[in-house]
């Protein structure tokens, strides 16, 4: 058998074989069976065009990232103010608003709404809001208000104004004849089911102001919120250093703290708006540091850092949520934010009532529960009328000075007869007009008749012709104007004055305390820790 010997056929090079010379960046594939040639392939685009798609992956992954981002974040923030909202505001009953008031509103809603909540008390001009500070639970005397200070704006200069009220000024409880220290009055509301309504009310009874809003703040809450926003900066006007700092469990620790700019976390600015015994003005000066501080905690909430900053309002929405009470609701929420970008917070008016200086408006007394002398604040005037002008008037604090101007231009010639059965009554009546008002020259006068009468009356010789100082005498003791002589005027001669007070018996409950020195109530170590403040009658 002959073999046949098949010659192999030579297989064909592909171009410039020759000159072809792989690199390491060139992969060779081998053809297959039925394929006649190969074409080398570089690997480098293949990995451009993996790393496009993955690019592409990752930024279409970052945007629906950050898209549910931006998403979560307002609906985050609507539930939680939501949550916090219905957690602070206090029932109907409490805030003493009806119990029809709109629900609260979804964020989104609140900050594309178009329509604007109008405030109570902004189409007057004037919104005022009841601030108090408490201890709070777990602290002794947890609700008791030992800072009351009424924050008002006006809606047209966009000024505020702060007025405070000392804790040991001595009221009555609205719609009882009990009396206490005012500081006690929100403990009574609370007691009794009556909510925030007794405090409110009396502090209307005294500024003479129309408060439709409250917020009720605790110790650790007020060192919270300054903690969440960074602390805050302080001009600390003097050295302070107070050895008796109350501490734990009514013991006592050192405060210290420098004279000049400080910034300060929260639980050293709770100790520099508390300190009192260092203070020579005592729990005026007190008074005046807590308004520091809020000052300073509002310019710091309301700047642009604060208010971009996510991880800031989420804790402060925590801490009010566990330590504020309000009835402000959510849905107006948003103008008084509006509101607030438009005052003026380099200009803020800010006064204590207080029985520190000659012109004080209030004195120092004493009463006795049991045998405990407490020392107590009262008008120095026999009402309320001192401290109504001053509050009417937080805007324009320099009409005291005007008016006293115009009472020592009048230069009245001013008469008392005593026509009531207390005999001390006349010279207390002449230290407050002649020594603390200023009315002029006050002389007294003996009751011819010994007639004893129940309405305290001013007759006016002058016929209106010294209205300034008239004014002060009818509101301050007080008096009604009478233009006619009564009974016992008809038996003196009285060409020689301007004006002839005839006292009555309706001044002497006003004028039954007996003024002690500022020194006492400084010294006076009670602090009516649930003294029995509420069976006084």
């Amino acid at each position: 058998m002959d073999i046949v010997r098949k010659k192999k056929l030579p297989q064909e090079k592909p171009k410039n074989f020759d000159s072809f010379t792989p690199k390491k960046s060139v992969r060779f594939q081998y053809p297959s069976d039925d394929d006649n040639h190969f074409v080398p392939q570089k690997s480098e685009p293949i990995k451009k065009e993996k790393r496009k798609k993955g690019s592409v992956l990752k930024k279409i992954f970052f945007t629906l990232f950050f898209l549910a981002l931006l998403i979560s974040i307002p609906v985050y923030f609507s539930w939680k103010i939501n949550s916090i909202g219905q957690k602070i505001t206090l029932s109907s009953n409490d805030s003493g608003k009806s119990s029809n008031e709109s629900p609260l509103l979804p964020l989104s809603s609140l900050l594309s709404s178009q329509e604007k909540i109008t405030l109570e008390g902004e189409n007057d001009g004037r919104i005022n809001i009841l601030m108090l500070g408490i201890a709070g639970e777990n602290k002794p005397g947890k609700n008791l208000t030992d800072t009351i200070i009424i924050m008002s704006i006006n809606t047209t200069t966009k000024k505020i104004g702060l007025l405070s009220l000392p804790r040991d000024l001595y009221t009555n409880i609205p719609k009882t004849t009990k009396y206490t220290k005012i500081n006690s009055v929100y403990q009574y509301g609370l007691d009794n089911d009556q909510g925030i309504t007794p405090i409110k009310e009396t502090v209307e009874n005294i500024t003479g102001l129309n408060i439709p809003y409250f917020l009720v703040v605790d110790f650790e809450g007020f060192e919270k919120i300054i903690d969440n926003l960074g602390g805050i900066n302080v001009n600390v006007e003097r050295d302070i250093y107070d050895a008796r700092y109350p501490g734990p469990n009514y013991s006592y620790e050192t405060f210290e703290i420098k004279k000049g700019l400080q910034k300060i976390d929260g639980a050293t600015a709770l100790k520099y708006a508390r300190e009192r015994h260092n203070d020579p003005e005592g729990d005026f000066g007190r008074a005046k540091r807590q308004q520091q501080v809020i000052q300073a905690v509002k310019n710091k909430a309301f700047s642009l850092k604060t208010f971009f900053n996510f991880i800031t309002i989420n804790n402060l929405l925590d801490t009010l949520g566990n330590h504020v009470k309000t009835n402000i609701q959510l849905d107006e929420i948003k103008s008084f934010i509006e509101l607030s970008r438009q005052v003026d917070t380099q200009n803020i008016s800010t006064t204590v009532v207080d029985a520190w200086k000659k012109d004080s408006l209030l004195k120092v007394s004493h009463v006795f529960y049991g045998d405990t002398r407490a020392f107590i604040l009262v008008p120095r005037a026999g009402n309320y009328s001192e401290i109504q002008e001053l509050s009417s008037n937080i805007f324009n604090l320099d009409f005291a000075t005007k008016k006293n101007k115009a009472i020592i231009k009048e230069e009245a010639k001013i008469a008392i007869i005593n026509a009531s059965n207390e005999t001390a009554l006349a010279q207390k009546i002449v230290g407050l007009l002649q020594d603390k008002i200023k009315l002029g020259t006050v002389s007294i006068i003996k009751n011819p008749t010994k007639e004893k009468i129940s309405t305290t009356s001013v007759f006016d010789a002058t016929r209106r012709s010294k209205p300034f100082t008239l004014n002060e005498i009818a509101k301050k003791l007080p008096a009604t104007i009478s233009d006619s002589k009564n009974a016992i005027l008809n038996n003196i001669e009285l060409e020689d004055y301007d004006f002839i007070i005839t006292l009555g018996d309706d001044l002497i409950p006003l004028y039954s305390f007996e003024e002690d020195s500022i020194e006492d109530i400084q010294d006076s170590n009670i602090d009516q820790m649930y003294l029995d403040l509420f069976e006084q009658k």
